[in-house]
């Protein structure tokens, strides 16, 4: 057995692993610090001049909420501003979605607040003065909505990488892969902007540009199916004259003067954590989620509360009150449940993805190698890291098992050990 340990990142990469959306809902968040702030001070210097305790109180309470929002601002600004610190070996992109779990557990400490209150309420019922009461709330819900529109739309699927090594480069439309031959570097692509899509073969240096022809391209598809492509000049890269069927999802043998050089092209994969579509769990930013919990759960509280006080005013039904109170206690508490769970999985390191490891298992052993160990881990919103351990009986290296993770975009950080078997 020949142990042969890689890392496949060339020394000095970058390790940045924020979200594409971070400087956006760092922004938002201290905007929303700011209306709360405000209203904070509306409410307490208010209620001190006019002497109503209960806007001193909302405004108490609105002090608590915006000290909610500043642990996600906080969060934003230190992984910005530390993203290059050498002393955070993965980066600073988890950093929000440890402030994300810290969020959970005050959301959690703000349930229990509430239901203590709304119980003793039950058994010792006090006055409400419903003329304050009832204003303050409706307040307390618009201050909330506006809250809410600003922190909208925090979440986005996509993201930024500061691994150029480690991916290949992708156009609008386009699959691409590099390939470092005795030729210098070749890019082969399928494009697909506007037209049929084709295989372009692009030779970096300009000594075989135009000029070092590409002998052919066969594709074999998991059904067993092959496909012969021929190539034409077209001055600043060779083109396929086929066109390609869908789905763009095989393994490929570019054949060059040089010999045959072999990639694997998937279709685009993402992170699903048992959903589809732009929500995925390794590109949710669990900062600003945890602060648009913050802002809903106080909103619904403002409805119950202005439910109940309007009923109860109505109709005597004083228990209306604390039993607004118990029901939001408990939506609360289960926000913050699901907060604690999907923040604490990340913090964990547990995997994030179970059918993306699939798909990463199935990527390797397509060509009967042996994928012994596979660790794959969140290191912020849309960006996953990798260690894999492959065993071999062919004389393949870790750029080969590079090639054939190059179409999972989300791993930012792959680390490869190849173990050959003896011949």
């Amino acid at each position: 057995m020949n142990n042969i340990g890689n890392a496949v990142s060339p020394v000095g990469h970058g390790h940045v692993f924020l979200g594409t959306g971070h400087e956006q809902n760092e922004r938002k968040t201290w905007g929303v610090i700011v209306l709360c702030g405000v209203m904070m001070l509306v409410e307490i210097i208010g209620g001190s001049l006019f002497g109503s305790l209960a806007l001193v109180a909302d405004g108490l309470h609105m002090s608590t909420h915006a000290g909610a929002m500043l642990i996600a601002a906080l969060a934003y600004t230190y992984a910005r501003r530390h993203a290059n610190d050498r002393r955070f070996v993965f980066g600073t992109g988890k950093l929000g979605d440890l402030a994300g779990f810290s969020s959970a557990i005050i959301l959690a400490m703000i349930a229990l607040l509430i239901g203590y209150e709304a119980v003793s309420r039950f058994l010792s019922p006090v006055p409400i003065h419903f003329t304050e009461a009832i204003p303050i709330a409706v307040v307390g819900l618009a201050v909330n909505i506006a809250s809410a529109w600003l922190l909208s739309g925090g979440e986005h699927r996509g993201h930024s990488h500061d691994h150029g090594h480690e991916h290949a480069e992708h156009h609008h439309d386009s699959a691409a892969h590099r390939l470092a031959t005795p030729l210098g570097n070749v890019e082969l692509s399928i494009f697909e902007q506007g037209v049929p899509p084709r295989f372009r073969v692009a030779f970096e240096s300009p000594t075989f540009r135009g000029t070092t022809p590409v002998l052919g391209l066969e594709t074999r598809r998991a059904d067993g199916a092959r496909q012969r492509f021929s190539f034409v000049n077209r001055a600043t890269h060779w083109e396929s004259v086929e066109e390609i069927p869908e789905p763009h999802a095989f393994e490929v043998s570019l054949e060059l003067a040089d010999g045959v050089h072999d990639v694997i092209f998937q279709e685009p994969v993402q992170e699903q954590s048992g959903h589809h579509g732009p929500d995925g769990a390794a590109h949710r930013d669990y900062n600003i989620r945890s602060a648009y919990i913050h802002v809903m759960a106080d909103a619904v509280v403002s409805v119950l509360a202005i439910t109940g006080l309007v009923l109860a005013r109505t109709f005597g039904w004083l228990w209306m009150d604390p039993l607004a109170g118990i029901v939001g206690a408990v939506v609360i508490a289960n926000w913050s449940y699901g907060l604690v769970r999907d923040t604490g999985r990340i913090l964990l390191d547990m995997d994030p993805d179970q059918a993306l490891s699939a798909k990463v298992r199935a990527a390797i052993e397509s060509d009967g190698d042996e994928l012994v160990d596979l660790h794959l881990w969140r290191l912020g919103p849309g960006h996953l890291g990798a260690v894999v351990s492959v065993v071999t009986g062919e004389p393949r290296d870790c750029a080969f098992y590079r090639a054939r993770l190059r179409s999972f975009e989300s791993l930012s950080h792959i680390t490869v050990e190849v173990t050959h078997t003896a011949a």
